[in-house]
């Protein structure tokens, strides 16, 4: 049995994204490229298993951000999480692939792709209300073979303290950590999509 079990999950091609223009690292271009990904007519849900290995489509992932001041939240990625070739990697997304449970009146639309966003979230973490959140950037990394199938969508939620814990196990030492930490200490030890992120905190 695959271990993604028949998992579906939604995609685009990834001409749609080459047609729209490629990039590599991070866009704050959202306008450019959210309406045409959510377009129903330009996406689809496709097997997991098969989407993993086929750089001919890209999976659309929301990664969410959490920031409390001047602090954002960082955690480092446990064995027991989904995709084995980021353990023990420190993030700053929270997020993962959008299913068919998460279809709205709206099927492949904006509002599905919110559901899973929501979906995601509420299942990592735990937060004490619920914050304001927007779409501050795009993520890509063709430079190896996680990056080659996904495509980043960057959600900024801005929290009005720091009263979030994890729900699942594979986020571990879930803390907030400075922007001086994140491009210091921290840096080297993060997952490419977070690199970017910090790159570009200024900008968003």
């Amino acid at each position: 049995m695959s271990k993604y079990d028949g998992e579906q999950i939604l995609v685009v091609p990834r001409s749609l994204f080459d047609n729209l223009g490629s990039f590599q690292g991070l866009t704050t271009d959202t306008e450019r490229y959210i309406p045409s990904l959510l377009d129903p007519s330009n996406n689809f849900f496709m097997d997991r298993e098969a989407a993993e290995e086929d750089p001919s489509h890209k999976q659309i992932i929301p990664y969410s951000l959490f920031r409390h001041r001047d602090r954002y939240l960082h955690y480092v990625r446990g064995k027991s999480g989904g995709e084995s070739r980021l353990h023990a990697q420190g993030s700053l997304g929270i997020g993962g692939h959008i299913n068919p449970v998460d279809e709205r009146s709206d099927p492949l639309g904006h509002a599905t792709y919110m559901a899973g966003v929501e979906r995601e979230i509420d299942e990592e973490l735990i937060l004490p209300s619920d914050p304001e959140q927007r779409i501050v950037a795009l993520l890509n990394d063709d430079s190896n073979a996680v990056g080659r199938v996904h495509l980043g969508v960057v959600h900024l939620f801005e929290l009005t303290d720091e009263m979030a814990s994890a729900r699942e196990d594979a986020l571990c030492d879930l803390q907030f950590k400075t922007i001086m930490d994140l491009k210091g200490s921290l840096y080297d030890s993060l997952e490419s999509w977070s690199r970017f992120c910090v790159d570009a905190l200024g900008k968003f």
